[in-house]
């Protein structure tokens, strides 16, 4: 007889009370219930339940082991789901959540191979800098830019969100061209917010580090402002490369400080263990794993 199968039929007489129920439940005989509690029995050596004509209760050993067959019973189940998953093309909506400036500059982009690839899947995007709840807010997952609290979500490594120091031509021909980075404390500089300004560092190729103390009269809230700016000789900026890069190869930005290496924010994409079933969860997982890094 299969193990498995006789496993349920113990499970179900304990849980039922009787293996005349069981075998109501199992859809069998009650004589060939029977037979398979006398299997497992004979298999393990030991008697699993005492049984008189009015009443079944488990030996010490029957407690021990019905236990352990839940638990491979329920294991049994979650891995036969999970094939069925795998198998299963991937479908539906898919909530996720990005930072403004990764989702315009990165995400949208890779998104029309995503959505090309797997044509039954649609995708709704919320841009936002903030850290949202995954849970609450109904997102099967977030892409987070920098250190990650300690929580019950599962992180995959993304590719590191890398730094650039520009300004456009017309700004350095103006007020000229730091050649160090010390010179950055003379210029215009272009940030989110005064604390965002206090300090730029860069490290020479050498391993030096420079921590440059700088200002500047015009901080705003949002990088693809900042940017503007930028083109329009307001000042230096230092933004993620994916918002300046474009302009740098177009000649409308020039990099400043190519040979120093400037800080780098780890980049993640997060979401909740018993979601990632999904197989539309799991294709774009995988499909950012795949494209960013």
């Amino acid at each position: 007889m299969d193990l498995l199968d006789s496993m349920k039929v113990f499970v179900l007489a304990v849980e039922k009370g009787s293996l005349s129920a069981a075998a109501t439940a199992c859809d069998i005989s009650a004589t060939m219930a029977g037979n398979h509690l006398r299997t497992l029995e004979k298999r393990l050596g030991m008697q699993l339940l005492h049984r008189t004509t009015r009443r079944q209760h488990l030996t010490a050993f029957g407690e021990d082991y019905y236990a352990r067959c839940k638990e491979i019973l329920r294991l049994v189940t979650e891995t036969d789901v999970q094939a069925q998953n795998l198998q299963l093309a991937p479908a539906g909506k898919l909530r996720v959540s990005a930072p403004v400036t990764f989702g315009t500059e990165a995400l949208m982009p890779a998104l029309s191979v995503y959505l090309d690839r797997y044509p039954e899947v649609s995708v709704e995007v919320a841009l936002c800098d903030r850290v949202v709840d995954l849970v609450e807010e109904g997102f099967e997952a977030a892409i987070r830019i920098g250190q990650l609290p300690d929580s019950s979500l599962i992180a995959k490594p993304l590719a590191p969100y890398l730094l650039m120091i520009c300004a456009s031509p017309e700004y350095l021909a103006r007020r000229g061209i730091p050649r160090t980075p010390e010179e950055l404390s003379q210029h215009e500089c272009l940030s989110f917010s005064p604390a965002a300004l206090a300090h730029w560092r860069l490290t020479e190729q050498g391993g030096a580090c420079s921590s440059i103390p700088v200002s500047g009269r015009l901080q705003v809230n949002h990088g693809q402002a900042l940017r503007v700016a930028a083109l329009h000789g307001l000042g230096i900026v230092l933004q993620p490369a994916i918002l300046l890069e474009a302009d740098v190869q177009a000649g409308r930005l020039v990099q400043l400080f190519p040979m120093h290496t400037l800080p780098s924010h780890r980049m993640s994409v997060v979401y909740l263990p018993d979601r990632y079933r999904s197989p539309k969860l799991r294709s774009f997982v995988d499909f950012l794993v795949e494209r960013f890094c």
